[in-house]
């Protein structure tokens, strides 16, 4: 009777292991970190795009999030970020820029995947940045074409003479859209002045401040200015013209925008996460994604200005 046992029991331990050598690769849970700066409009369909898309790819059981929000802090950013790298995450998707920063800081191992990034380069400090990060970083770009900005500017208000730029000081990419603005506006023969704020404690003085000041006001993708784009508008002690780089400002202080769909740019980017989980593609190898960019108006501040809008204009839903 042992002997007859003991070839059964053998086959049976053997076909136990083929069957776990060849458990299918889809069967795992992968665990995706999201670090995301601040609760906003912008930043929170660019969430959603992502999630929705990595669950179509791989499926709801095999995905599990951990989001976490820092609330506007980068310091809480850095904690959230160090937290994912000592849990040993699949993957973290960084987004807006200083969760890019942080997430950085914290793994050169683990893929990330930055979103609502406006320029990389600026972001993480890539002396003539060719599109491609490399390492362990990846990602997509809500960068809308800067000098069509500035053209909407002066197509909106025709004959402006003075524009005020305004932005956060603690945002390089900010810096760096007011930088490029500037300098097409004067090509113009338009004069433009800066008005940065340190963080949302002096939002409103500023902005007040560039009301006062200004014909027409511009702010760029700006997460801290996006977040109190409400407080913008009220504080504007004379309600004039703002342009913006995002649905989300535009919705609370703007006419109009040339901007990015953020649920479009988080779907691309949870794409681009299901190759990397899949193991189909390199994060270092994938080149950074853009969404393509349409210009919105605001309906309900174009008139209270009584400010008439070009045609090809798309009203803010």
């Amino acid at each position: 009777m042992k002997k007859l046992l003991a070839p059964v029991l053998a086959l049976c331990l053997l076909l136990s292991l083929i069957g776990c050598a060849s458990k299918p690769a889809e069967e795992k849970v992968y665990t995706v970190g999201i670090c995301q700066l601040v609760t906003h409009e912008a930043l929170d369909a660019a969430t959603q795009g992502f999630k929705d898309a990595l669950i179509e790819a791989l499926g709801e059981e095999h995905v599990k999030f951990d989001e976490q929000n820092a609330a506007g802090s980068p310091d809480v950013c850095t904690t959230i970020a160090n937290n994912f790298a000592s849990k040993n995450v699949d993957l973290i998707l960084a987004n807006a820029t200083s969760a890019l920063q942080a997430c950085a800081n914290a793994t050169a191992t683990i893929p990330i995947l930055g979103t609502s990034i406006t320029e990389y380069g600026v972001a993480l400090g890539i002396d003539n940045f060719t599109g491609t990060v490399g390492g362990n970083i990846s990602g997509t770009s809500d960068l809308a074409p800067l000098d069509q900005q500035a053209q909407m500017i002066v197509d909106l208000v025709p004959g402006v003479k003075t524009v005020g730029l305004l932005y956060c000081s603690a945002e390089p990419n900010s810096a760096y859209q007011v930088k490029v603005v500037k300098d097409e506006l004067a090509k113009k023969g338009v004069s433009a002045s800066e008005y940065a704020f340190s963080d949302t404690n002096d939002v409103a003085a500023v902005a007040q401040k560039a009301s006062e000041d200004c014909e027409v006001l511009y702010i760029p993708t700006d997460n801290t200015a996006a977040s109190c784009a409400p407080t913008i508008y009220s504080s504007m002690t004379r309600k004039v013209p703002v342009v913006c780089g995002d649905t989300g400002t535009l919705r609370g202080c703007g006419v109009a925008a040339l901007s990015t769909s953020y649920y479009e740019l988080g779907v691309v980017t949870g794409r681009m996460a299901a190759k990397i989980l899949k193991g189909e593609a390199k994060v270092g190898e994938m080149p950074i994604e853009y969404a393509s960019a349409v210009k919105v108006y605001n309906p309900v501040i174009c008139e209270e200005l009584q400010l008439q809008v070009p045609a090809d204009y798309q009203a803010l839903d």
